[in-house]
């Protein structure tokens, strides 16, 4: 497996320029490698006859410059539309080595690629003027759209727009992704994101693109003797007798994701409905949260939500689970239920459980903290470590949030995940990988991806039943790129 894929934020990125500098790579050299990524980019996706390229003051602006420059010597027709006279030495160096003409950005502009180089991440303001007319004269040739570093108007923190901006259909930026990459609606307004390497040397970093290459390494394959115990040992709690599709959802998939032994605990009246649709999921009665308590002892994790009931006996039943010691998956009903009194809550949970909320479910337990905060990262970040728990925040740009600050962002996310029960298959997925043994933050991270690889593999059509039979073709994936 590679490295991780490292997200940083504006300021990290700038600071891994500075250091570049300081190490001895001048700034024009950083500047010519990226405007050299930019034209290969363009070359390679579009072919064109005419591009123009559209600069604006700041060091973007240069390397749209170096960019004109590389992609007239490959015999392109390039036209060059400033907006202002750079404004730091780097650009100005940068447009000195242009030999055509500059013309002043206005609307007119007619070109089969237009490279957007006006405002990169770091803008925090507006698009006013001559640029905010081109972000929107350009809304019409999206798909002929080339973005240097961001397009221009968004943002690179918060990846939300404060004004216009510019919707492109590629990205080209450098070193790493930044939040606005990954979070949306900035992830669908960059269209394919490519990092460029630019020579800059490693970064510590806290935030993470999910994928295989972030715990992969660590994944709880079977070894030659393992047998179902030392596989792990997971339990799904069942809601009532009109309530227990949910957690024979969250149990197959727990199973088909590598628990060795997956049992439902089913209130004893659901019983007989539970038993007409299990077969290698094992089932046991109890009526009481002490007898959930007792017959859970032995286990390494359990998931409880799904169709729980929002009722004193799923809270009830949480406080049981949390007295055992295993790690606790908590979805749906089982975090709405503490809405009231969220600390109560959170004095039971530790580093190893995981909550699993959308944003509303969230908001119950959370109240506020996602609309104060300026993306979803941070309110992720500040949500796990005020639970002290793993946080998974679902939606098209899932977060997972562990206590310690790492958090991973999922770009794989599918539309098609959205339907009635998906949720409680991702579920099962982390209570069967955290109860083989993965680290509970790895384990999210881990079902969250391959949850929406199923998604995206089955496509139009998918509902939930579909999931858990589609893990095995993404796990035999992961198990062949060992």
């Amino acid at each position: 497996m590679t490295a991780a894929r490292q997200i940083l934020t504006v300021a990290e990125m700038s600071a891994a320029d500075a250091a570049a500098i300081a190490a001895g790579t001048p700034g024009v050299v950083l500047m010519e490698r990226a405007g050299a990524a930019v034209s290969e980019a363009v070359v390679a996706r579009f072919r064109p006859q005419k591009v123009a390229v559209l600069c604006g003051p700041g060091n973007n602006g240069g390397d749209g410059y170096v960019a004109a420059r590389l992609l007239k010597a490959r015999g392109c027709a390039v036209e060059v539309f400033a907006m202002a006279e750079p404004s730091t030495p780097d650009a100005s160096a940068a447009r000195a080595l242009w030999d055509g003409p500059v013309r002043e950005l206005n609307g007119v502009m007619q070109a089969d690629v237009y490279v957007d180089a006006l405002f990169g991440a770091g803008l925090n303001r507006p698009l006013t003027g001559a640029a905010a007319v081109a972000a929107q004269g350009l809304a019409a040739d999206h798909d002929k759209v080339v973005a240097v570093d961001t397009p221009s108007g968004l943002p690179g923190d918060t990846g939300r727009p404060l004004g216009p901006c510019v919707s492109a259909a590629l990205t080209v930026t450098f070193h790493a992704k930044k939040p606005a990459h990954v979070l949306e609606p900035g992830r669908s307004l960059c269209g394919e994101v490519q990092v460029a390497d630019i020579g800059l040397g490693a970064a510590p970093a806290r935030l993470f693109e999910n994928g295989p290459e972030l715990w992969g390494s660590r994944f709880p394959w079977p070894a030659v003797d393992s047998h179902k115990h030392a596989r792990g040992r997971l339990i799904v709690v069942s809601g009532d007798a009109w309530g227990t599709g949910a957690a024979r959802l969250a149990a197959r998939s727990g199973l088909r994701v590598g628990a060795g032994l997956v049992t439902l605990f089913s209130p004893r009246d659901a019983l007989p409905v539970n038993a007409a649709h299990l077969e290698a999921v094992m089932l046991r009665g109890f009526d009481t949260d002490l007898e959930l308590e007792t017959g859970a002892e032995a286990v390494d994790a359990a998931v409880i939500g799904p169709a729980a009931g929002v009722s004193e006996t799923t809270l009830l039943n949480v406080l049981a689970l949390a007295r055992t010691g295993a790690a606790l998956v908590l979805d749906a009903d089982a975090i709405t239920v503490f809405r009231d009194d969220p600390e109560e809550l959170f004095s039971v949970l530790d580093r190893d459980d995981v909550l699993t909320p959308h944003p509303g479910e969230f908001d119950r337990l959370f109240r506020g903290l996602l609309a104060a905060s300026p993306e979803r990262i941070t309110a992720a970040r500040k949500a796990a470590e005020q639970a002290g728990a793993v946080v998974l925040l679902k939606g098209p740009d899932t977060v997972v949030a562990a206590p310690d600050g790492r958090a991973a962002v999922n770009v794989n996310g599918a539309p098609w995940l959205a339907t009635a029960g998906s949720g409680d298959v991702l579920a099962g997925f982390i209570g069967g990988l955290i109860a083989q043994g993965m680290e509970s933050f790895e384990a999210a991270c881990a079902a969250a991806w391959i949850h929406a690889e199923a998604g995206e593999a089955f496509g139009p059509g998918l509902i939930s039943e579909d999931l858990p039979g589609l893990a095995p073709a993404v796990l035999r994936r992961l198990w062949d790129a060992r």
